[in-house]
């Protein structure tokens, strides 16, 4: 009887207000439209009576034949929503009604899978000795082993390895990822101890060739992680992009994770397919507190990838400027060059990142950046078109600066702002020469070559005076 068809999909609308009304006076008012969708307004009912667990209803609605196995637009049955909530009256009826034990939804998915998804332990065992495949998996080859370890149902686990035969402790889904891989990847502490306790292989690879410390470390699960250093995983095994635990972590932006792998023995050089360190992921996430660890821990700030990039390449074109001043100060090479020939300097410039312009600019004429007291500043206003450059080639400026600096428009006066990069940055003792004189107001007068004067075949310039207003009171 159970399974006799139901009303044909011509007669539903001859019914629809009657059984809305019916619908809401069964106190299923709070349905959820998707979960119904593709339903006949009975198959509606008795699809949400068997959430509810409304054993009296759903016994008037197969009564009335309603079909039973009537599926929703995701291929779902009443023993999927029964077993998926976890009734075991709802469940029992359907059974006891010829409801298809093994039928699957869309995604693979049948009453055995959700009940070991949502920790029904019952329902699982009622499913089981009314017949059920035990060796099921979805689409995605998830079985009951993933399902439960997944979701981290000890109890569930310790039924399907104990109390079922022949279940594989470390069967692959399509991804080549076992139970542990995703006990790992969904932070579930306690399914890792049982499988490990079990017996499980905790050094597979999936497809990928990741182990169980790629997925832990990339979505920065830092109480996985140490679990699964407690139980000596290599540190050093790469997945097929050539990626190490360090790099995952890195990668997802994690410093925590970072450091305890440092902390652990990773080796913070470690380069990747692509010739990618450690450095030139956490140049990518901008993340300061990532890079000093790598610096501590001996990574290099200068490997190059396989388009020649640098880490400090990196931290310039996403304008992290306190990562790019790290990398100044740790020594980087600013003059290293991608395999277009580009240092960090022209890429800064194409940006107009015009800050860090500034900072290259002068760590590379002094090889550190250092922050400057009592800089000086260019009265600009005196300064005429095109004459910026003259004083810069004065003060030794290279090509590449004078670039850069050319490239950074302010507005239709910019030449006028190029000024400002077109003073000698030198060290207190050399700040001021016998050749500066004080005026009144803190400003000096400064003899330097003229910019307004032609380059004669000597090399030498005539002499201009031009003034110089301190940014602080105070002039060292």
């Amino acid at each position: 009887m159970g399974g006799a068809p139901g009303p044909s999909r011509a007669d539903a609308p001859l019914a629809t207000r009657q059984n809305a009304e019916e619908l809401r006076s069964g106190g299923m008012e709070e349905e959820l439209a998707w979960e119904t969708q593709g339903l006949l307004p009975l198959e509606r009912q008795l699809h949400e009576a068997a959430r509810r667990n409304h054993a009296g209803r759903m016994k008037e609605l197969i009564g009335r034949r309603v079909h039973i196995r009537a599926r929703n637009h995701v291929g779902r049955v009443a023993l999927h929503r029964a077993a998926g909530a976890g009734h075991e009256q709802a469940v029992r009826l359907l059974l006891e009604h010829e409801a298809a034990v093994d039928d699957e939804d869309a995604f693979g998915m049948n009453a055995l899978l959700l009940s070991a998804w949502f920790s029904h332990l019952r329902i699982l065992q009622i499913l089981v000795n009314s017949g059920a495949k035990i060796h099921c998996k979805n689409k995605d080859g998830l079985t009951l082993l993933h399902c439960a370890a997944q979701k981290g149902h000890v109890p569930v686990l310790a039924f399907i390895t104990e109390d079922l035969e022949d279940v594989a402790l470390d069967h692959a889904d399509k991804l080549g990822r076992t139970a542990f891989h995703r006990a790992a990847e969904h932070r579930q502490l306690d399914s890792l101890d049982f499988l490990v306790g079990s017996g499980c292989d905790h050094s597979v690879k999936d497809k990928e060739g990741n182990t169980a410390l790629h997925p832990a470390t990339r979505w920065g699960h830092l109480a996985v992680l140490q679990r699964l250093l407690d139980v000596r995983l290599d540190l050093e095994e790469q997945n097929a992009e050539g990626l190490t635990a360090l790099h995952a972590a890195a990668e997802g932006i994690h410093p925590d994770c970072v450091q305890l792998l440092l902390r652990a023995g990773s080796s913070a050089s470690a380069l990747s397919q692509k010739k990618q360190s450690c450095f030139h992921y956490a140049a990518l996430g901008g993340s300061e507190d990532m890079a000093w660890a790598l610096v501590h821990a001996g990574g290099s700030t200068d490997v190059a990838d396989h388009q020649g990039v640098s880490p400090v390449h990196i931290a310039v074109r996403h304008n992290f400027s306190v990562l790019v001043q790290l990398l100044i100060d740790t020594g980087s090479d600013l003059d290293a060059a991608d395999n277009q020939g580009k240092t960090a300097l022209p890429v800064a410039a194409h940006i107009n990142h015009v800050s860090l312009v500034d900072m290259i600019i002068k760590a590379n004429r002094f090889y550190r950046w250092e922050k400057v007291t009592g800089q000086t500043q260019l009265a600009r206003m005196y300064l005429r078109p095109h004459k910026w450059k003259k004083l810069a080639y004065c003060w030794e400026f290279t090509e590449a600066h004078v670039h850069a600096i050319e490239q950074q428009w302010t507005g239709t006066k910019s030449y006028r702002e190029h000024g400002h990069w077109s003073q000698p940055v030198r060290t207190p003792a050399e700040r001021y020469s016998k050749a500066s004189s004080p005026l009144a107001g803190g400003t000096w007068l400064i003899d330097v070559p003229s910019p307004a004067s032609s380059w004669n075949p000597d090399g030498a310039l005539g002499n201009s005076q031009y003034l110089l207003a301190p940014v602080s009171p105070s002039v060292p």
